[in-house]
């Protein structure tokens, strides 16, 4: 791949099917994928309600699963892509664990840690994160706010 951005992309459309599979078991709709030397090692979808665990956020369940993988607490030289900015716990972990870049779709308003409520990885740890925003947001923004409108629906 020749433009950067297609990387990003590609990698974008598997954390969304990652979002699909959280959607399909009535989650929250995010998912994640950690990539390392152009190969996806691990993926990860929202499982609160499944797990009925707080911290079971897709970019947790990716990072345990990177860590396995890898055989180290340390992701050095990893690239996350995820389907929402990551939260103030997420983006600690993305923080502790030592991923180097990091690529999300849509922003939140809510709960968002890079650019939509604070900025995190301003803060000057031991450890700086590559981050960026805004990779196929429309169509990762509009995962979750379907989700949203059809839980609405159903209520009703």
């Amino acid at each position: 791949m020749k433009n950067p951005m297609d990387k990003d992309i590609k990698y974008m459309k598997e954390a969304i099917k990652e979002a699909k599979k959280a959607y399909k078991i009535g989650e929250i709709p995010i998912g994640c994928v950690i990539v390392y030397n152009d190969k996806i090692i691990a993926r990860g979808y929202n499982k609160r309600e499944k797990e009925n665990q707080s911290i079971a956020h897709a970019e947790i369940i990716a990072i345990k699963k990177a860590c396995k993988k890898l055989n180290s607490w340390r992701l050095l030289d990893t690239t996350m892509y995820i389907t929402l900015e990551p939260c103030i716990m997420c983006s600690g972990a993305i923080i502790q664990s030592r991923i180097r870049n990091v690529i999300y779709g849509a922003y939140d308003k809510r709960f968002g840690c890079h650019k939509s409520i604070t900025n995190v990885f301003d803060i000057k740890f031991n450890h700086d994160v590559n981050i960026k925003g805004g990779i196929l947001e429309e169509e990762c923004s509009l995962l979750i706010k379907d989700f949203f409108k059809e839980l609405r629906e159903n209520k009703n």
